[in-house]
C-alpha cells in the first residue's frame, strides 16, 4: 500500500471534528507493538541458545493466540454491530479475517516445524519463519488501517458514542482475566500519557481495587521511570516503591 502526502492530508481531513469513541485505537496500538516486538525478537534470536530459542518460539505462539482472540472479539462484537445497521459493511474484512485465521494456523505450524528442527537446520528455518511472520504483520498493518478508517466511519455514522461505549464494554467484559493482563501489557506502555490516564482512570472508578493494582503491577516494568511517575500522579496514587525499578 503506497501512501503519499495527499492521502495523508485527506485522511486527516476525514477525521471527525470532535473526537468520537474509537474502539480500534487502543487495541490496535497493542497489536502493532506486540507484532513488531515479536518480529524483532525472532530476528535477533540466538538459535544456539536452547532456552532463548524455546522462549522466542513460545513468544511467537503467544502473539498468534492473541491475534486469534482479537479476530473473534471483532467478529462477535464490532462486525455484528456494523451488520446490524449497515448490512454488508463488514463483509470484505470478514473474508480477510478468514485469511488471517489460515495464516495464523500456517505460522503456528511453522513454529512447530522450527522447534522440531535439528540444530544445524535452525538458522534456515528461523529465516523462513521470520519472513512469513513479516508478511503476516505487513498485511495486518494494512488491514488495521482500513478498520480504523472505513469501519470507524460506518460505526460513527450508525451509532452514538454512548452506544459504542456499551458495545466496547460488552467486548471487554467477555475477555478472560489472563488475556486482559496480556492486553494491558501491550496496550498501556504504548499509549500516550493522556490515553493511559483515561483508560486507567475508568478502571479506577469501575473495577475493584485489586484489579487496578494487578494491572499496574503488570505494566510498570514496561514503563520508563518518567512514564510511571506521570501515570501514578495522574491517577492520584502515591508512588509504589516496590514496583519501581
Amino acid at each position: 500500500m503506497k501512501i503519499d502526502s495527499r492521502e495523508i492530508a485527506a485522511l486527516a481531513q476525514a477525521q471527525p471534528s470532535a473526537p468520537r469513541m474509537d474502539m480500534y485505537a487502543g487495541i490496535h496500538k497493542a497489536l502493532r507493538a506486540f507484532m513488531a516486538d515479536t518480529l524483532l525478537g525472532l530476528g535477533r534470536m540466538d538459535v544456539d541458545d536452547d532456552l532463548e530459542f524455546a522462549q522466542t518460539c513460545d513468544r511467537v505462539m503467544q502473539m498468534l493466540d492473541f491475534c486469534r482472540s482479537h479476530l473473534r472479539h471483532e467478529n462477535q462484537f464490532v462486525h455484528a454491530a456494523m451488520e446490524a445497521r449497515q448490512p454488508g459493511s463488514s463483509q470484505r474484512v470478514d473474508s480477510e479475517h478468514v485469511e488471517h485465521e489460515q495464516a495464523i494456523a500456517a505460522l503456528a505450524a511453522g513454529v512447530s516445524h522450527l522447534l522440531s528442527c535439528a540444530r544445524p537446520s535452525r538458522p534456515a528455518a528461523t529465516q523462513a519463519l521470520y519472513r512469513q511472520l513479516a508478511l503476516f504483520i505487513a498485511h495486518n498493518f494494512e488491514h488495521m488501517h482500513e478498520e480504523e478508517t472505513a469501519h470507524n466511519q460506518v460505526l460513527w455514522d450508525r451509532y452514538s458514542d454512548e452506544e459504542l461505549v456499551r458495545i466496547h464494554d460488552e467486548l471487554v467484559a467477555s475477555i478472560p482475566p489472563q488475556e486482559m493482563l496480556v492486553t494491558a501489557r501491550w496496550l498501556v506502555p504504548f499509549m500516550s500519557p493522556a490515553e493511559r490516564t483515561a483508560m486507567l482512570s475508568d478502571m479506577q472508578q469501575h473495577a475493584p481495587k485489586p484489579v487496578l493494582a494487578a494491572v499496574l503491577a503488570h505494566v510498570q516494568p514496561h514503563l520508563t521511570q518518567q512514564e510511571w511517575t506521570k501515570l501514578v500522579r495522574s491517577l492520584g496514587l502515591p508512588p509504589v516503591p516496590g514496583l519501581v525499578h
